[in-house]
């Protein structure tokens, strides 16, 4: 199976210093909900991976976060996909939980529900936690660099971390990669 992971905010939707607190708020980056189809469209499964520090801090409770996320999945239903998969931390960056990004424990959690390993796994994210959170568990990081101002200039194409400048110019490389990995195994 093959799969790819996604953050939220700042990856697929437009991210805010004052966080996504309601479905009005949540607005998807040009282009990124098409990537997704075309990723469904090659063949990856696509769940998403997001800190979501705003239930612990008192911002939003989980039936709005829970209304965010229809929004998110209903604008892809209307273009004809959807995701495998939401999976979110809902606790403040002084929790010290293991499930908030930088740590490993919603991949951790993602490679459980799927009986994958995340190993080598695509990691599309905008931070540094995300970038963190993918090399800790073995998973591929990806930045992208449509997150909030400011953050977009931390990655320079290395041998770590592969660079894009959004969700869809990354979605294409994945899916340019696979196509010439099939061609390499049928020729």
């Amino acid at each position: 199976m093959k799969l790819v992971i996604l953050d939220r905010d700042g990856v697929i939707n437009e991210d805010s210093d004052d966080f996504i607190k309601s479905p009005a708020e949540w607005r998807p980056i040009p282009g990124s909900l098409e990537a997704i189809v075309k990723l469904k469209h090659a063949g990856f499964r696509v769940a998403v991976a997001s800190n979501q520090s705003g239930l612990a801090r008192g911002l939003f409770d989980y039936d709005t976060l829970f209304a965010i996320h229809d929004k998110m999945t209903r604008m892809l239903a209307d273009i004809g996909t959807q995701l495998d998969g939401i999976f979110f931390c809902p606790h403040g960056p002084d929790d010290g939980c293991a499930c908030r990004k930088p740590g490993t424990g919603l991949l951790d959690d993602i490679a459980r529900r799927f009986g994958v390993s995340i190993k080598g796994v695509p990691f599309i994210g905008d931070s540094d936690t995300d970038m963190q959170a993918a090399q800790s568990a073995g998973a591929r990081p990806i930045f992208v660099r449509t997150g909030k101002p400011g953050s977009n200039d931390k990655y320079d194409a290395n041998d770590h971390v592969v660079v894009h400048a959004n969700l869809a110019a990354a979605a294409d490389a994945l899916i340019e990669e696979q196509t010439a990995r099939r061609h390499k195994k049928s020729g």
